[in-house]
């Protein structure tokens, strides 16, 4: 098990537990005490959660809502896919990632990445990324992270999905531009591109995708030749799509002969 691994599935437990000790955390992940010991204290530098003696807490409520708002379904795969986007994503690049547990699990995998070693630098340095969200969990988790600079878009909250919509959402991301855009998804459709549930999203996710030099679909296999009731863009509009292995074959052929880049992991 990678150190990225051990940490998601800590914070899992740490979610579910709402506390850790050491020596059951060893048991469960089957490592040492001493590694659970440093991944804890790695854990607590980047401020994702509260060292106590002999294991930890949860860090506060920034930390614990968008815990709640991970989803174990296909949770495995959705960690797989925000590791290998966070690879697409260049030192310093602004990011754009609309609200959705995928994007969560990609915003967890851009703060491992730093808290990983890759960067380390005083708050007043440069950031090691720029997040612009929407999504009010994703902001709530990086921004205890001082090497991530937080862009909120601002808008009316969503309560189903945490997600910022409206004219005032649309008027902060008609006024940035972006390195990347990640998008999570509900459906995508060899024909129709990538479509999501909500109108309201939709539209907000199409403005991402046009704000940015390269766009990726982050979505597991399951969505994969599903439609939604609202269409964010078609393929023409996407660079890359990150899924998982189950993948269908036909639709990674439809995709490659769109000019999309598919990476199944």
């Amino acid at each position: 098990m990678s150190k990225h691994e051990r940490w998601n599935a800590l914070l899992e437990l740490l979610a579910a537990e709402g506390r850790l000790e050491v020596e059951e955390a060893a048991a469960s992940l089957r490592v040492s005490a001493a590694t659970i010991r440093r991944d804890l204290d790695e854990l607590a530098e980047q401020q994702m959660l509260v060292r106590t003696r002999g294991g930890a807490i949860a860090h506060g409520v920034s930390y614990e809502l968008p815990l709640r708002y991970k989803s174990s379904r296909n949770a495995s795969e959705k960690q797989r896919i925000a590791a290998a986007v966070a690879e697409l994503v260049g030192e310093g690049e602004v990011v754009g990632l609309n609200g959705g547990t995928t994007t969560t699990e990609v915003a967890r995998a851009l703060a491992l990445r730093v808290g990983g070693g890759r960067r380390s630098a005083p708050e007043t340095s440069a950031p090691a990324f720029t997040v612009v969200t929407n999504a009010l969990n994703i902001a709530g988790e990086l921004a205890v992270r001082p090497q991530i600079k937080i862009v909120v878009t601002g808008g009316v909250a969503r309560p189903q999905t945490y997600e910022l919509v409206g004219p005032l959402t649309a008027g902060v991301l008609k006024e940035v531009v972006l390195d990347v855009a990640v998008l999570g998804v509900d459906g995508l459709d060899a024909q129709l591109g990538v479509m999501t549930r909500h109108e309201d999203e939709a539209s907000i996710s199409r403005l991402f995708a046009e704000r940015a030099q390269r766009v990726v679909v982050a979505t597991d296999s399951s969505k994969m030749g599903k439609r939604a009731f609202a269409r964010i863009c078609g393929l023409d509009a996407i660079d890359v799509v990150v899924t998982d292995s189950g993948v269908p074959a036909d639709m990674v052929a439809s995709l490659t002969d769109h000019g999309v880049k598919v990476i199944a992991v």
